[in-house]
Parts: structure tokens; C-alpha cells; sequence
């Protein structure tokens, strides 16, 4: 036997309200069986739930396209600041620098390889320290690096961080409209447990077959359990 189970998504939740409000049979006056209160508290619940999801939505659509421009500066601060750390790694080797100036860099002075710098706070780190480093050693005397330039670096760091800084807060947002809809959710299912009753209780004495399509037009929601699904599914193939 089909079995009620109440919605578990918004979208979900939705549907069963504007199904529910959207029927006729619920406003006449001869046939009404719902009483007033359920059904004004259906429509503010339909409202708040909908604002909150469309909310909702919207910054997290923000936040997803944010992603892809993201991931794109950070491989291009990476780049600069990799291939800057291998310049002056070369320029090391040559003897152009000396080795001890490496700890100006937060580099081990026994460095050869350009550190592991694959997540943002080790990037963000580094090129910090990189920069910093550089502008120390021309302060004391020392010939700018180029190819790039530690402006160069500088500029593509900025840009990411700012991006990052401004995923970090469209994150937040999201979180944030998020909680609305957390504190939501109980209550609307209160308000859908309460029409359901109401609208089961009203054709509770019609046959079942008639009895879940009348419930079902008013957008109570049942589910075959799993072997009455098997036997529905075995009586369409042999009627096929």
C-alpha cells in the first residue's frame, strides 16, 4: 500500500502548497473542508519559503560563476610566482646572488626547487614572502629580477587575492541565506502535516484507489513501497 511521506527539498515543499492553493475545490464555500486559518497559513508559508529560496538561488548562482574566474588567476598568480622563485633560483646558481640572500625570500638558503605552492594559503604565502624579499635585496643594493618583474607578480597576487577575498565573502553570503531556510523548513512541513490530515480525514471514505487520486490533486505526496513498486513495474512489462 502507497505510503505519505511529507517533501524533502524546498522545490518539493513548494509544489505541494501551490498544488494545494491553486485548487479551486479549497475556496467554495459549500464543499470547502479546509477551514481559513490552514489555508492563509499555506499561502504565508508559500511566500516566505519562495523569497527564501529565491534568495537563496541567487547567491549561490553568484558564488558558482565566481568559481571559474577564480581558479583562472590563481594558476596565473602560481605562474608568475613560480617562475619568478625559479629566476632568482637560476640567478643563485650563476652566482649572481648569493646564496644567503635566499632567507630574504623565506627560502632555505640550501633552496634548488621552487616550494610547493598548490593551495591558496601557501600561494597567498609565498608570494608574500617573494615580494617582500624582492624589495628588501634592491633596498640593500641588488639589480631588480626581471622576466618578470616583482611588480609584475605583485600585480597578478593582488588580483587573485581580491578575488579570493571576494569569493570568501559571496561564500559567506550564501551561507547566510542559507539559515533562513534551515529555520523555515520545520514549519512549513507543520503546515503540510496539517493540510494532509485535514485533506485524508475529508475522503477517508472513498475506495483507496479513489480516495489517493482526490488526495494526490491536492498535492499530498505517496510512494509505492519497494515490492509494490516491483509488482507495478512486473505487471507493465507483461501488459507490454
Amino acid at each position: 500500500m502507497p505510503y505519505r511521506r511529507l517533501p524533502n527539498t524546498d522545490a518539493a515543499r513548494l509544489r505541494a502548497l501551490k498544488t494545494l492553493l491553486d485548487s479551486s475545490d479549497i475556496y467554495t464555500v459549500r464543499n470547502r473542508f479546509i477551514d481559513w486559518k490552514s489555508i492563509n497559513d499555506a499561502r504565508q508559508a508559500y511566500d516566505k519559503l519562495l523569497t527564501a529560496t529565491e534568495q537563496y538561488r541567487v547567491c549561490y548562482e553568484t558564488q558558482r560563476r565566481n568559481i571559474g574566474k577564480g581558479d583562472k588567476l590563481q594558476r596565473n598568480a602560481t605562474m608568475y610566482v613560480s617562475h619568478f622563485v625559479q629566476v632568482l633560483l637560476m640567478s643563485v646558481e650563476r652566482g649572481e646572488i648569493k646564496r644567503s640572500v635566499l632567507s630574504l625570500y623565506g627560502l632555505s638558503e640550501n633552496a634548488r626547487s621552487i616550494p610547493q605552492i598548490n593551495s591558496v594559503d601557501s600561494l597567498l604565502k609565498c608570494g608574500k614572502a617573494i615580494i617582500e624579499g624582492e624589495k628588501q635585496r634592491i633596498k640593500n643594493g641588488g639589480r631588480p629580477i626581471f622576466n618578470p618583474t616583482i611588480g609584475m607578480v605583485s600585480t597578478h597576487l593582488d588580483i587573485f587575492r581580491q578575488s579570493y577575498e571576494q569569493h570568501k565573502r559571496l561564500q559567506e553570503r550564501t551561507a547566510e541565506s542559507l539559515e533562513p531556510l534551515k529555520q523555515l523548513r520545520p514549519s512549513v512541513d507543520a503546515v503540510l502535516l496539517d493540510l494532509w490530515n485535514q485533506i485524508e480525514a475529508y475522503y477517508g471514505k472513498l475506495p483507496q484507489t479513489e480516495r489517493l487520486e482526490a488526495c494526490r490533486r491536492l498535492g499530498v505526496i505517496y510512494y509505492n513501497r519497494r515490492k509494490e513498486r516491483e509488482r507495478i513495474e512486473n505487471t507493465d512489462k507483461n501488459e507490454k
